[in-house]
Parts: C-alpha cells; sequence; structure tokens
C-alpha cells in the first residue's frame, strides 16, 4: 500500500534535517549531550544565514559543458572519481574533518554513523575524488521535490592540500555526468553556502550558479528526535 504524502514529507523533511545538521553546523540530538561553545549559541539565537544558489539545467549547454571540460583538461591535477560504498565511510569522515576545519562554515566532528544515516537514504548519493592515489574530496548529492526534479549539492569537502586548485570543478562535472545518465528528469542544480564563507560562495558563483534568496535557520532547524 502506497505511503502517504504525509508520511513522505515527514521521512524528506527528516533527511533534510540530518544533512543539515551534519553539514551546515552542530546537531543537537535529546539523547546526545554535547559541549555547545559561547559563539555557537550566539549562532542559534541570532540565526545562521545561508545563500541559496541554482542554475536551471536548460543553462547547461553543450558551450558550458566544453567550457568547464576545459578547465579540467588543462588543470595539472589527473582525478579519479568513484560512487562512495559503506567500505568508504572512514574515508568520508577523514575527508569532511580535514576540510571544514579550514573553512568559514560553522564546525561539528562528524561520525561514521552520521554518515552511514544519509550514505543509505535512496535520495542521496555520495562521489569520492582521488588525486595522485589520495582520496581528497567529497561531493554529497541529495534529491528533492515531488518528481525528485531538484538536485540539491548538499556538501563539497576537499582536504587543505588540494583546495583551490580545481578539484572542485572536477567533482562537479562527474556529479553532473551522473545526474544526466540516471536522473534525466531534474530541472535544477541547487546548493546553499554560509554566507562568510566567501571561497565557496566565489566558487560556485563561478561556476555559474546564481543567488535567489537567503535563509535563516535557528537551533529548531537543526534539532532530530529519532523517536
Amino acid at each position: 500500500m502506497p505511503r502517504s504524502k504525509l508520511e513522505l514529507r515527514k521521512k524528506v523533511n527528516l533527511k533534510k534535517k540530518r544533512i543539515r545538521a551534519l553539514f551546515l553546523s552542530i546537531e543537537t540530538k535529546k539523547k546526545r549531550k554535547e559541549v555547545v561553545d559561547k559563539t555557537t549559541e550566539e549562532l542559534y539565537q541570532d540565526g545562521m544565514v545561508y545563500i541559496q544558489m541554482r542554475l536551471p539545467v536548460e543553462k547547461i549547454t553543450k558551450e558550458f559543458e566544453v567550457k568547464l571540460t576545459d578547465k579540467i583538461e588543462h588543470n595539472i591535477i589527473q582525478g579519479k572519481i568513484r560512487e562512495a560504498t559503506k567500505e568508504d565511510l572512514d574515508t568520508l569522515k577523514n575527508i569532511y574533518n580535514r576540510a571544514w576545519l579550514t573553512s568559514n562554515t560553522p564546525f561539528r566532528p562528524i561520525t561514521k554513523t552520521d554518515l552511514l544515516t544519509i550514505l543509505e537514504h535512496s535520495d542521496t548519493v555520495f562521489f569520492i575524488g582521488k588525486i595522485y592515489g589520495i582520496d581528497a574530496a567529497f561531493v554529497l548529492l541529495d534529491f528533492e521535490g515531488e518528481n525528485k526534479e531538484y538536485a540539491v549539492i548538499a556538501a563539497l569537502a576537499v582536504i587543505p592540500r588540494f583546495q583551490r586548485r580545481g578539484f572542485g570543478t572536477i567533482l562537479g562535472m562527474a556529479a553532473w555526468n551522473h545526474l544526466k545518465e540516471h536522473y534525466p528528469h531534474v530541472k535544477e542544480l541547487r546548493c546553499e553556502v554560509y554566507k562568510d564563507n566567501v571561497v565557496s560562495y566565489a566558487f560556485i558563483k563561478g561556476i555559474g550558479f546564481e543567488e535567489y534568496e537567503r535563509r535563516i535557520y535557528k537551533k529548531e532547524d537543526f534539532e532530530i528526535d529519532d523517536n
């Protein structure tokens, strides 16, 4: 028997909260006690501003693809991409913890249990990038909308050694090729970036995304009730 729209909506909202809690800020659970510093508490009270950005698929023309591909081919970094599995949980955790420490986004260490919850969801997929034999980056795709017509880049992480060297573009192209093959109905790519993360904002805008609104997240937007 098909699940009701209400049940589906609840499941989607829980998934979004989990991703937001893990990749945007500090998660707070009723059954987990964590030390929340003064700065984080102030962010919770005042709200954290995230810029919403989008790129309609109709704007991703052949010329657009050629331009990005040309940038990749002329980059000195030779990268290989693979879809993550359960065997990659340690790798994902290591990349996340190293990458986020150098960003201007509020941060909390991540666990393998956290990652497994997202990895096993039917609407999410991780890609891992290997550079010179080192697993050095990942991108997380999430799908929204009644027909999964919105593909959301929920997280993109590159370890400090390889940041600002074009590997984010390589990951982005890999994600786009995956979408074209497996989700041809997607009509728009979306992402959001913390307002103070100027490096990420510049990168996202530089590959064609445009800002369409800003959202303020408060403490309740990160709280997860597992009961």
